[in-house]
């Protein structure tokens, strides 16, 4: 007879490696492996087409639409394929602030898939205390599609119906599906509340001012926000409201590839019993390699906030004095730090400019190249770019937060020439902004970019701060600076927005 079972994070553990869908490391955290599917599976991403989402999604490649009556269809096919076995059932909150959080009960085939979603969303000692509607998630891994009578488009699927409130994952044990289904059901919702939803991390100084980091998968944010002298509000997903900035998640969810104890301290000490290793290489006594790449580059862990020390006990913050864009520049010629005024943010965060650096997505190369994520984050926001870049620009203004653009890319040359800035320098940068340390009186001001640097900032070289200098040949930078100028004019095309905004990019 079929169970519905409703476990604690360490039975869960033990259900998993009784089941052989993981097993335990030297360090006792749970290591699974997710087969071919290593990374999001974009093609296979849906949002169910009805009454409220017909003329609000900015419908396309990335949301891409849905019958509502296969999807039904579809639903009772895997919620009676899931009561016919054992399943997992978890409840939990995406959103720590009680004006904003969405109550979800999450039914899993698989039961770390149940642990993953109790560590990477909220688990709430009083679940829907303020009794709000609640969504509801099936993922059902092992569950096989037939495209043509379930109309997806290969026997994995992710779908996701607002008017429902139901998110369906089919096929999957990538676990991230999980994390970004929701990220977008708040992306879709939280607008219309003048919220503004965020892919960034976010901490506090010891005086409780708060951060925000922007960048896509492989830049730094996990990195850079899990500093020692700061106190992490949560790693990838946030929302910026009245008062607040908020934590969708009571968990993190890390790059491990190349990861170091002395370049990542805080993530390093986390991987033990109650995390997840996601496709991460181990030897026989269960010691993992880091460095070594053979499922995926994009290995992962998973872990609860409270497994970093200091972490911040409520979950949010104040709303930022700082915000910071993170860019992978592959071509060496963006400067380590550039200051941007709130039409020049605008500019920057539609662009979303970055490298592909181990992506999130499965089949993505592993070789480098160039890449523009509207909004640092473009396959998570069903709406139109514009309504984003909004909210932020009224909220900058509103709150005169600072803005910023670092390059945790490559200098001195691009990807295979120059090198890439090492992490400490990156931090030293980070802390001289938390710690106002930019003299915002000694810039230079590079007019190909169209952007300000810093002369000087303690803990920096000052030939590092102007990319130029740090280039054996200036002929070479100049080619290299009106390519990657070209790249930015010919993505920002697609967008139509003031004049002011277009005149604060590249020339």
């Amino acid at each position: 007879m079929s169970r519905s079972l409703n476990l604690s994070n360490s039975e869960l553990i033990e259900k998993s490696v009784a089941n052989n869908e993981s097993e335990l490391t030297h360090t006792g955290a749970l290591l699974a492996l997710t087969g071919n599917r290593t990374g999001r599976s974009p093609k296979d991403r849906y949002i169910v087409e009805e009454s409220s989402t017909k003329d609000k999604i900015d419908w396309g490649e990335v949301n891409r639409p849905f019958d509502s009556n296969h999807f039904d269809k579809l639903w009772n096919k895997v919620s009676a394929y899931l009561d016919d076995k054992d399943h997992y059932v978890s409840n939990v909150h995406v959103g720590s602030n009680k004006d904003h959080y969405i109550p979800v009960e999450v039914k899993s085939e698989l039961a770390w898939h149940s642990l993953f979603s109790k560590l990477i969303f909220i688990s709430p000692s009083d679940f829907n205390e303020e009794n709000k509607e609640v969504w509801k998630i099936i993922t059902a891994a092992n569950y096989v599609c037939d495209p043509d009578e379930d109309h997806t488009n290969s026997e994995s699927c992710v779908i996701i119906n607002f008017l429902r409130r139901k998110v369906l994952i089919v096929g999957m044990k990538y676990a991230g599906e999980i994390k970004k289904s929701m990220f977008a059901v708040q992306n879709f919702l939280l607008p219309e509340k003048g919220v503004l939803p965020m892919h960034c991390s976010a901490n506090q100084t010891s005086d409780e001012r708060t951060t925000l980091f922007f960048g896509l998968s492989g830049t730094g944010k996990t990195t850079l926000s899990a500093d020692p002298k700061c106190s992490l509000i949560g790693d990838d997903e946030h929302g910026w409201g009245d008062g607040t900035v908020f934590n969708f998640e009571g968990g993190c969810y890390a790059k491990c590839i190349n990861l170091s104890k002395e370049n990542e301290p805080l993530i390093w000490d986390a991987i033990k019993f109650g995390s997840i290793l996601e496709n991460v290489v181990i030897n026989n006594q269960g010691v993992p390699d880091y460095t070594d790449s053979k499922y995926t580059e994009n290995t992962r862990v998973c872990y609860p906030r409270d497994f970093i020390e200091g972490a911040v006990a409520a979950n949010q913050g104040d709303e930022p004095d700082n915000i910071i864009f993170l860019t992978c520049d592959l071509s060496g010629v963006l400067p380590p730090v550039s200051i941007l005024n709130e039409n020049a943010a605008a500019y920057h965060f539609l662009s979303g400019y970055t490298a592909k650096v181990g992506s999130t997505e499965i089949g993505a190369s592993k070789s480098m190249d160039f890449t523009f994520s509207t909004c640092f984050g473009a396959p998570f926001f069903p709406r139109p770019a514009g309504v984003y870049a909004d909210l932020l620009i009224k909220r900058v203004k509103r709150n005169n937060t600072k803005v910023f653009l670092v390059n945790t890319g490559w200098t001195g040359g691009g990807y295979g020439v120059g090198n890439r800035f090492p992490i400490p320098v990156t931090r030293a940068i980070i802390n001289g902004i938390q710690e106002n340390k930019i003299d915002f009186n000694n810039l230079t001001y590079l007019d190909k970019l169209n952007l300000y640097i810093p002369n000087e900032l303690e803990g920096v070289e000052s030939s590092l701060l102007n990319p130029k200098s740090s280039w054996s040949s200036t002929e070479e930078y100049e080619k290299e600076c009106d390519e990657l100028c070209l790249r930015f004019k010919e993505n920002f095309k697609q967008f139509n927005v003031s004049q002011e905004i277009v005149d604060a990019g590249p020339k």
